[in-house]
């Protein structure tokens, strides 16, 4: 069940890359909420429950993601977390299930740092991923400790979905990747 739900997360999180053209880290937040229409407003009124980070709202139909002040890196998987919420069509009642909160973290991962672009960029410290991404360390040892599976694995670019983001950065990848390719077209796989 646990990987349905990771394999389904990932490719959501592959066409959401793709659909709102994404080629270069850190995303830019402030474009995906505007096309998406949210409105990211700080928790002044004490809305959030003291473990809450942030809370995706529907108010009459007008999307809000309502944030705890926090370091921007922070801030920054708080709010794809939500948007992760939202574009799973997780409903208000029903985020609080483990379940949910599962794969919404899977999303804001796989969104704000994708495994194919680090690859691609041979990137495997936490500290890289923190600041290539504008992530928390804590968010990007996670990431970091997933990447060494995967590079062990060596099972990147295998999804058509993943080969269209990996090719979508391209350009990006070329002008930071750390090693050379000899062959571009195996680059692109």
């Amino acid at each position: 069940m646990k990987y349905k739900i990771y394999t389904n997360t990932r490719d959501s999180s592959w066409k959401f890359l793709i659909q709102h053209k994404i080629s270069c880290l850190p995303i830019n937040l402030k474009q995906i909420t505007s096309e998406m229409e949210i409105t990211v407003k700080k928790d002044t009124s004490g809305i959030l429950r003291e473990s809450e980070s942030g809370r995706a709202v529907n108010a009459n139909g007008d999307l809000h993601i309502i944030v705890r002040e926090s370091p921007v890196p922070q801030k920054r998987y708080t709010i794809m977390h939500e948007i992760g919420h939202i574009v799973l069509g997780h409903t208000e009642k029903d985020i609080v299930s483990d379940i949910n909160e599962y794969a919404a973290e899977r999303f804001a991962i796989d969104v704000l740092a994708p495994a194919c672009v680090l690859w691609g960029l041979n990137i495997h410290s936490a500290e890289e991923i923190a600041e290539i991404c504008n992530i928390s360390l804590s968010a990007a040892r996670i990431r970091a400790e997933r990447m060494e599976m995967l590079y062990k694995r060596d099972k990147f670019l295998t999804s058509s979905l993943e080969r269209q983001v990996f090719n979508q950065f391209y350009d990006f990848i070329s002008t930071r990747r750390i090693f050379l390719f000899s062959d571009k077209e195996n680059f692109r796989r």
